[in-house]
């Protein structure tokens, strides 16, 4: 097949596009760089089935393919409220453009949604089911986010309904791996990345809030399983369910660096949901998928990664 996945350079996409490659199909990446890193997919230029451009989502584009994963997207705090109008016209105009695409070529069209259309759930849904409606705040520091992935969930559903475009749509739990930004701002990065440094870990208030954090290769396979099947359109939540507080997480990566850094307190951050888990039910019974990394075993190879890209970013400022 010919695939296209937006924010190809980015952490999941890059995987991806390597995962298409050595299974024998052409990829085309597509990026703007604005989180995504050239050195993510270096290995991949120059094979003959593999093609780059560089390119805003926001902006129309053509193209044959046969699939499309639109991942393109700023996922952390930090690069998404960087820009709060780039990022939710990203959501929206990226939305729609492949969906126009799929339209026009007959192709499938895979949307990455995200865990935070849950907001903040109410303790009550535990965990979340894909039926769950959500508690997002459309007004918040976060909602050009959230709101932004809810109205692409929207359009692929309209899509799918008026113009019987074929559509998957996955709602990704907290994700973490080898090839994540070190200034992303996301949790697991950035207390490897302050072990590594013999800084002081910072977690926001007392740390008793939760997270499900799940490898990117199990991550990865759920996103295949889903898009070469037939039954089922989505949502359907696939994560990790093995849930953790922020303190736990702390910590494991301060055991396994071994490092000496000590752990502080600061202010949580506005709407920072308390409770994060999935309920994987129709991922299991429709996929036969569930996660098989443990976060000890998945945070092995992260730390690794990160310690060479310090290492390697080091030499360069020296």
């Amino acid at each position: 097949m010919r695939i296209l996945i937006t924010g190809g350079a980015g952490f999941l996409g890059s995987h991806l596009c390597y995962r298409f490659i050595n299974q024998g199909h052409e990829v085309v990446c597509l990026d703007n760089y604005f989180t995504g890193r050239k050195r993510n997919i270096a290995h991949l230029l120059g094979h003959p089935h593999f093609e780059l451009m560089r390119h805003d989502v926001i902006d129309p584009f053509k193209l044959e393919v046969d699939q499309i994963y639109n991942l393109a997207c700023p996922a952390s705090p930090v690069h998404y409220q960087h820009n709060p109008i780039k990022t939710i016209k990203t959501s929206v105009m990226g939305a729609i453009n492949c969906l126009g695409l799929a339209k026009r070529t007959g192709a499938r069209v895979f949307q990455a949604s995200t865990s935070e259309v849950y907001g903040d759930p109410d303790p009550e849904v535990h965990p979340q089911p894909e039926s769950y409606w959500g508690n997002v705040n459309p007004i918040g520091i976060r909602s050009c986010y959230d709101e932004g992935k809810r109205c692409a969930e929207t359009l692929f559903m309209d899509y799918h309904r008026q113009n019987n475009v074929d559509i998957r749509i996955v709602r990704i739990f907290n994700t973490y791996g080898p090839r994540m930004c070190p200034d992303d701002g996301r949790v697991v990065s950035n207390f490897i990345v302050q072990a590594l440094r013999g800084e002081d870990i910072t977690v926001y208030g007392e740390g008793q809030q939760t997270r499900s954090f799940c490898y990117y290769s199990d991550l990865i396979d759920g996103f295949d399983r889903l898009m070469n099947q037939d039954e089922l359109t989505g949502p359907v939540n696939i994560g990790n369910p093995g849930e953790f507080t922020i303190l736990e997480l702390a910590e494991k990566v301060i055991a396994q660096t071994g490092s000496n850094s000590k752990i502080v307190h600061q202010e949580l951050p506005s709407d920072d949901p308390q409770q994060r888990q999935p309920d994987i039910t129709i991922a299991q019974q429709k996929l036969g998928w569930e996660p098989t990394i443990t976060l000890e075993e998945g945070l092995k190879p992260t730390i690794e990664y990160f310690d060479q890209l310090l290492s390697d970013d080091a030499a360069v400022e020296g």
